[in-house]
């Protein structure tokens, strides 16, 4: 059963990416739980409204904005809109991302160049946008890795490319505010029960050994596990996490 910690984000303006299920979905339900405004973005539109009902119903703030994070304009536009809507952001949350897997060889350009556009391109535009304005309140921003952005997959070039993307966005970033108070970090979960995971495609004709160390011991983590973490590195207690990747992937990664 998930606990929220009340008022936790009381006065607090967040803007999460990828809200139409999963991860992102459950990261606003979390924080419109825990007292945020919340702005869930999202491409698909039913998803969108589904995720604003369940927050609505639960007596928290949200507004839903349909868009495609793969615009830049769009990317810029989704943060000005948040200011506008509830007058600051303090948190930004990157967690749309799409994942597929592909002999690397014979991965069209056109699924390559979303994956890019979705999972690496779109952070680095949200993250331009809201910094000005996280400036201003103290803010910080939460950016969704993943595993695959530590450690080499196979048949997941693509992915692990831009997870890794993601994981150095973090970390640079971190250092060139280093000097301010807003703080940036990332959470690189392993297997997330999702839509997106439950979807997932691979080739027909993989090895299955070099997949098997990747399955775990502990099984698949829920999107909620992922929220809480979520939560707590953009709260205010974490004054002092800043730059960190912080693994949620059930010991994936641990050896």
């Amino acid at each position: 059963m998930t606990t929220f910690v009340a008022d936790r984000f009381a006065g607090k303006t967040a803007l999460i990416t990828g809200t139409g299920s999963g991860i992102g979905r459950a990261v606003a339900v979390r924080l419109a739980a825990e007292g945020a405004q919340v702005l869930a973005h999202e491409l698909n539109a039913e998803s969108l409204a589904e995720t604003v009902r369940i927050i609505t119903e639960a007596g928290g703030t949200v507004v839903g904005r349909q868009g495609d994070v793969t615009s830049r304009d769009e990317c810029f536009a989704a943060v000005e809109a948040a200011v506008a809507t509830f007058g600051k952001l303090d948190v930004l949350g990157n967690v749309a991302g799409i994942a597929a897997g592909y002999h690397m060889p014979e991965q069209s350009e056109d699924s390559y160049r979303r994956m890019v556009a979705i999972n690496q391109d779109a952070p680095f535009f949200f993250c331009q946008a809201a910094i000005p304005h996280l400036l201003e309140t103290n803010g910080n921003i939460v950016n969704i890795a993943s595993n695959a952005g530590i450690n080499g997959q196979a048949y997941t070039v693509s992915y692990c490319m831009t997870k890794g993307a993601v994981i150095q966005l973090t970390k640079a970033l971190a250092m060139e505010f280093i000097k301010t108070p807003i703080r940036i970090n990332a959470i690189a979960p392993g297997g997330v029960a999702t839509t997106l995971s439950n979807t997932y495609q691979m080739p027909g004709d993989i090895d299955m050994d070099l997949l098997g160390r990747y399955m775990g011991f502990r099984g698949m983590a829920e999107p909620e596990e992922l929220a809480s973490m979520f939560s707590l590195v953009a709260c205010d207690e974490s004054v002092n996490i800043h730059g960190a990747v912080l693994s949620s992937d059930r010991g994936m990664t641990a050896g």
